[in-house]
């Protein structure tokens, strides 16, 4: 009788505590939730709050009243390497401009295409004098194609043409682009006017890499300080450049970056340290563009720039780091916080209220981005992805670099 009240009596005694060493960790784990928590809320406010102050600092390219008789001239020049699908719609809206016939040139440079592309020009040369084709000269050692047909269209420009206009084959201009970008860069007295086009995104990887590889620039970038004019720095894009002929040849032209992946970006540099006016404006109301066609021509075209357009490649990992643990945490984050709620934290019950709160702000941030791109919004709802396919481009482009070579368009530069 004794033994067997012995053992009732030891079922009744309570469970032996959790060591104390066990419960120390618990309870900082879930202090280092919170504060993982907070502090990345914190940043997503701050990244969000940064890229909406540099909404303004590409003011829109205003519409002009319309050609004027006494209008400066202008060469178009059109570096084209493989564009049959794009040189056609490009050429026709050119032709279409509003801008007086006579003070207006067009320069196509073949660039060693392999498909349709003179044949399509050729075209264009019958039906309007104003077209001119000629084929880009053999590529010199170190030199760059784009480079070398840029370069071998301003020989081939009319020599009083008072601005030079490099467009590059896939964009679509409305009628009023060339008569309103020389208004704007005759009012402002600038040497060099960039326009950052409007994207047209088709395919599925264009739409899931491009909006977050622009969000990451506005992220990581101070678009208002390289856009300062006593900054040596500067924000611009060669889809379309207007630069004055005198100030391109006292530099040099693009002879002087040849050797460049990112002629433009160099070339902008260059002009305004050599005291230039340099401004970039958004042209998206009169100027469009699909730059890739999918993923064999996203991957290496992003790879080809993304160093430079990151000022470097210990900055753009830094970036494509951060990036990708911003990304993710607005998806791990609020599941974390809420599972240690669920067993009984108090602290992981207060952090889910931060994370929750933050990863709603970055999920309508990148779906208000779908609609302004003007793409299905569940591509907001799957930015993660769209930031790790960024970080696997990175680290792309960090290989070629480290292996010295950067491969494009049929062409190996070492």
């Amino acid at each position: 009788m004794g033994g067997n009240i012995a053992g009732q009596f030891r079922l009744l005694k309570p469970a032996a505590a959790p060591p104390a060493p066990a419960i120390a960790f618990k309870r900082l784990l879930f202090v280092y939730l919170l504060a993982v928590s907070i502090v990345w809320s914190a940043l997503v406010f701050w990244l969000m709050l940064r890229a909406f102050r540099q909404r303004g600092v590409l003011p829109p390219l205003p519409a002009s009243v319309g050609p004027a008789n006494d209008a400066p001239s202008v060469a178009v020049i059109v570096p084209a390497r493989d564009e049959a699908e794009n040189i056609g719609p490009c050429l026709a809206s050119l032709i279409a401009q509003d801008y007086a016939a006579d003070r207006l040139r067009f320069v196509v440079v073949d660039d060693d295409s392999s498909d349709a592309t003179p044949a399509i020009v050729r075209r264009f040369v019958q039906a309007d004098g104003r077209v001119k084709l000629i084929a880009a000269p053999r590529l010199p050692p170190g030199w760059k194609g784009k480079v070398n047909a840029c370069c071998a269209g301003t020989r081939a420009a009319r020599a009083d043409a008072d601005w030079l206009c490099f467009l590059d084959a896939d964009m679509r201009a409305e009628p009023l682009l060339l008569s309103s970008a020389v208004a704007a860069a005759q009012a402002s007295d600038l040497d060099l006017l960039s326009l950052a086009p409007r994207q047209e995104l088709r395919s599925f990887a264009e739409r899931l890499i491009i909006p977050c590889g622009l969000y990451a620039l506005s992220f990581s970038q101070d678009l208002g300080k390289f856009q300062a004019p006593n900054s040596k720095d500067a924000a611009v894009t060669g889809q379309f450049m207007l630069i004055r002929r005198g100030v391109y040849e006292r530099v040099g032209g693009f002879a002087s970056v040849c050797n460049s992946v990112v002629e433009d970006l160099e070339f902008a540099r260059l002009l305004k340290r050599s005291g230039g006016r340099v401004l970039m404006q958004d042209g998206s109301r009169m100027l469009s563009t699909r730059m890739y066609s999918g993923w064999q021509t996203l991957w290496p075209g992003f790879a080809k720039n993304v160093i430079e357009l990151m000022r470097g490649p210990y900055a753009l990992a830094a970036a494509a780091i951060v990036a990708l643990a911003m990304a993710w945490a607005a998806v791990l984050l609020p599941v974390l916080d809420l599972s240690a709620c669920a067993g009984g934290s108090h602290a992981g019950c207060i952090a889910s209220i931060p994370a929750l709160i933050a990863a709603a702000a970055a999920f309508g941030f990148h779906i208000a981005g779908a609609i302004y791109f003007r793409i299905p919004f569940a591509y907001g709802l799957i930015f993660p992805l769209g930031y790790t396919a960024g970080a696997l481009i990175a680290l792309d482009s960090l290989r070629w670099r480290l292996n010295g070579v950067v491969r494009w368009k049929g062409r190996v530069y070492r």
